[in-house]
C-alpha cells in the first residue's frame, strides 16, 4: 500500500527530478568533439605552403582541387602519386580515399582561379577544380558555443541562487555576509577565567569589560561611557586568543568570533560589506562582543607601498571598521575586542581613543605566571612525585604559555615512548632539552679530535660563567650533538627588569670563554664558535647603538620604538660614527675575548679536569662544577659580608 501511494502520480510528496545543466555542457562538449573528429578536415588533412603547393602542382600529383566557401582548397592526390615517400609520410592515420590529403589557405579566389588556370595551361596538367558552397549547421553551432556556455552557467547560478531560499545554497548572494562565528546560549564556550593561568593585569582589564556588559548602569549612572574596543597585544603564544575564548566564557552576552582575514576575498567591496554586515548583527543582539583575532590583516597602516592600488580593498574594509567602531550612527553597546602581536604596524586611526580605548599588553609570562601555567597545563597528565614544578619554571625562562603546553605535551610523550607508567621530573628534563636543543643525535660521526675540540669548548664556557658574578649559573654541559649544535650549555638565567653594562659584560665574556679555550688549550680557534659570535657582536651593537652604555657615543640611541624608520638604505648617523660605532664594538668584543683568556689561564688546571671528565661521561651537571670549582667566588664574599654583619650586631650594646 505504501508503495502504491509513493508512485501515485497525484502524490504531492514526490519531488521532481531537479534539472542538471552539467549534462547540457557534457553534450555540447562531446558534440564538439564528434564534429571534429568525424568531420573536420584539419584532424586527416596536413596544411600546405605556398612552395610546397607549387611543387605537389607542378609534378601533376594533384587529382582534384575542391574550394570550400571560397577560403581554402581541399587537395585530393592521385592514387599513384600516394606511394611517393613524401605523402606516404604526410598521411595521417585517419586518412582515407574520399577525403582530401592537403589543405591550402589561398586568399583571395580569383587571384587563385587565375593561378591554377595559367599553371594547368603551362604544365599541361589534368586536375579538375571544383567550388563548393558549404553551409553547416554544426559550423554555425560552434560559432556561438562560448556564449550559449556561458549564457547556461549564469542560468545554472540563477537557478542554484533562487532555489536556496534560507538553505544556505545562495553562495553568490551571500558572498558579503559575515563568516563570524557565533556563540551565544545555545552554544556556550566553556573556557572561563579559571583557565587562564597568569595574565593577572590583563585579566582584570578584560574582565571590567565583561562588567560593562553584565551591569552597565553601575557605570553609566556616573556620567561614564563603555568603551567602545580593547586590543590585546604581545608576542605569540602568550594566551591572546585564550584570553578572548574566556571573556566568551564570562560574559554571557552573544559573542562574534573571526580573523582579520575572513574579511579579505578577491571580490571588490567585499570586505567592507562584510563589516557592515558583522556590526549589524552585533547590533541586533546587543549587548555583544566581536573579538577580531589577527587583526593586522585588515588593520595595517594606509598610504605605504601603494605604488600599484593592489591594496585599495583592503584599505576600504580598514575604512568600513573605522567607520563602523566610531562614526555617526553608532551609539550601541558593542564592544571589540581585538588581537595582534604586530601593534606597530597598525593604523593611527584605527588605535585612537574612542576606537581601541584600552591597549591590554599580553606580555610573556614571569617566573610566579610560569609556575601557574605549568599546574594548568599538568592536570591532565599522571605525574610521578618528583616532579618539581618550581624548578621547571626558573628552567624556562622565554618560555610562552604555547611553549609551556607544548613542553608538558612533549613530556608525556617521552615517558609513554619509554614504557613509563607516569611522567616523571627527568621527563620534563628532557623535554626542555629537546624544545631548546633539537633531537638528541647519540649516532653523529664525530672524529676524537674534534670531540675534545668540542669538550673543552663547553668546559670553557662552563668554567668561566662560574667564576664570573653576573654570569648565568650552569645547569648542565653536554657534548652529545643536539640540532645542528655540536655541544650546548644550560644556564639558570636570573630574570632581570633592567640590565646594567658589568651583567651584559659578563655574559658576553661567558659566551666567548668557548673560543677563549680552545686558544688557550690547543693554541688554535674552530668555527664552532659562531653562534657565540653572533650573540656577542649583536649585544655589543646594541650597547653601542641601543642602549647608550659606552663611553665615546654616549647618552645617544639609534633605536627606533615605532618601528617605521627604515634603515636599509639611509642611517641616522654620519660615516665619522659610523667608524666609532664600529671601533666600539670590536673593542668591548676583544676586551671580553682576553678577559676569558686570562680567568681560564688562572684556572687551567681545573678546566683541563672538567674537560676530561666531560670527554669520560658525555654530560656533567651543576654537583659536577662544585667538586672541581669549590663554591662561586663571589658567594663566598657575600657569605664573609652576612657573617661580618652578623657578628657586628652581636657586639652592639643596648642603649
Amino acid at each position: 500500500m505504501n508503495q502504491d501511494k509513493k508512485n501515485t502520480p497525484g502524490n504531492k510528496n514526490i519531488k521532481p527530478p531537479k534539472f542538471n545543466f552539467y549534462w547540457i555542457y557534457g553534450a555540447f562538449i562531446l558534440l564538439f568533439i564528434g564534429y571534429q573528429f568525424f568531420n573536420s578536415s584539419n584532424l586527416s588533412s596536413r596544411n600546405l605552403s605556398l612552395n610546397e603547393f607549387k611543387t605537389i602542382l607542378q609534378e601533376n600529383d594533384i587529382e582534384k582541387i575542391v574550394i570550400v566557401n571560397r577560403d581554402i582548397a581541399n587537395i585530393y592526390i592521385k592514387k599513384e602519386a600516394l606511394e611517393k615517400e613524401k605523402h606516404k609520410k604526410n598521411k595521417s592515420s585517419l586518412y582515407s580515399s574520399n577525403m582530401p590529403m592537403y589543405y591550402y589557405d589561398f586568399g583571395d579566389l580569383q587571384n587563385f582561379e587565375n593561378e591554377l588556370k595559367k599553371d594547368k595551361e603551362l604544365y599541361k596538367l589534368d586536375f579538375d577544380s571544383v567550388n563548393v558552397e558549404k553551409t553547416n549547421f554544426l559550423e554555425q553551432v560552434f560559432v556561438y558555443l562560448p556564449f550559449i556556455f556561458l549564457i547556461g552557467l549564469w542560468v545554472y547560478f540563477m537557478r542554484r541562487m533562487s532555489g536556496a531560499g534560507g538553505g544556505g545554497g545562495g553562495q553568490i548572494f551571500s558572498i558579503g555576509k559575515s563568516k563570524a562565528k557565533l556563540f551565544d546560549q545555545d552554544q556556550k564556550v566553556k573556557t572561563s577565567f579559571k583557565d587562564v593561568a597568569g595574565l593577572e593585569g590583563a585579566k582584570e582589564e578584560v574582565q571590567e569589560i565583561v562588567d560593562f556588559l553584565k551591569k552597565p548602569d553601575k557605570y553609566t549612572s556616573l556620567g561614564g561611557k563603555i568603551p567602545k574596543g580593547a586590543l590585546l597585544v604581545g608576542p605569540p603564544g602568550t594566551g591572546k586568543t585564550l584570553l578572548a575564548k574566556a571573556v566568551a566564557g564570562e560574559a554571557g552576552v552573544p559573542f562574534f568570533s573571526l580573523s582579520g582575514s575572513d574579511f579579505v576575498e578577491m571580490f571588490v567591496g567585499v570586505g567592507a560589506s562584510r563589516v557592515r554586515d558583522l556590526f549589524k548583527q552585533a547590533q541586533q543582539k546587543a549587548p555583544s562582543i566581536i573579538f577580531i583575532d589577527e587583526i593586522d590583516a585588515i588593520g595595517r597602516a594606509r598610504g605605504k607601498n601603494n605604488m600599484t592600488g593592489s591594496n585599495d580593498e583592503r584599505e576600504n574594509t580598514l575604512n568600513q571598521l573605522l567607520t563602523e567602531m566610531d562614526g555617526f550612527g553608532t551609539d550601541t553597546n558593542v564592544i571589540v575586542i581585538a588581537a595582534t602581536n604586530r601593534a606597530d604596524v597598525l593604523d593611527k586611526a584605527l588605535m585612537r581613543a574612542g576606537r581601541f580605548d584600552r591597549q591590554i599588553y599580553v606580555d610573556l609570562p614571569d617566573l610566579k605566571e610560569r609556575e601557574e601555567i605549568f599546574k594548568v597545563h599538568i592536570k591532565p597528565l599522571k605525574l610521578n612525585k618528583d616532579v618539581d614544578i618550581e624548578f621547571l619554571s626558573q628552567q624556562t625562562p622565554g618560555f610562552s604559555g604555547a611553549d609551556i603546553a607544548n613542553l608538558c605535551n612533549e613530556a608525556a610523550l617521552i615517558a609513554a615512548r619509554n614504557d613509563k607508567k607516569s611522567v616523571h621530573h627527568q621527563d620534563f628534563l628532557d623535554a626542555v632539552d629537546r624544545i631548546v636543543g633539537g633531537l638528541e643525535k647519540k649516532n653523529k660521526i664525530i672524529t676524537p679530535k674534534e670531540k675534545k675540540t668540542i669538550a673543552f669548548h663547553e668546559a670553557g664556557h662552563a668554567t668561566v660563567s662560574w667564576m664570573l658574578e653576573h654570569a648565568a649559573p650552569l645547569v648542565k654541559v653536554t657534548i652529545v650533538p643536539r640540532g645542528q649544535s655540536l655541544g650546548a650549555a644550560w644556564y639558570l638565567p636570573e630574570e632581570r627588569q633592567i640590565v646594567q653594562a658589568e651583567q651584559m659584560l659578563d655574559e658576553m665574556c661567558a659566551t666567548l670563554a668557548g673560543r677563549a679555550a680552545e686558544k688557550v688549550m690547543f693554541n688554535k680557534i674552530s668555527t664552532g664558535a659562531l653562534n657565540d659570535l653572533e650573540k656577542v657582536t649583536r649585544q655589543a651593537k646594541a650597547m653601542v647603538t641601543i642602549y647608550g652604555l659606552n663611553e665615546k657615543l654616549g647618552n645617544i640611541t639609534y633605536y627606533d620604538s615605532s618601528g617605521q624608520a627604515d634603515y636599509s638604505f639611509t642611517k641616522p648617523y654620519s660615516e665619522e660614527t659610523a667608524q666609532i660605532i664600529d671601533k666600539e664594538i670590536s673593542d668591548i668584543i676583544e676586551k671580553q675575548y682576553q678577559r676569558a683568556i686570562e680567568i681560564l689561564k688562572e684556572n687551567k688546571d681545573k678546566l683541563i679536569t672538567l674537560g676530561e671528565l666531560l670527554l669520560e661521561k658525555e654530560v656533567i651537571f651543576k654537583k659536577d662544577l662544585e667538586v672541581i670549582f669549590g663554591q662561586r667566588p663571589f658567594e663566598k664574599n657575600e657569605q664573609k659580608l652576612d657573617t661580618e654583619s652578623a657578628e657586628e650586631k652581636s657586639t652592639e650594646k643596648p642603649e
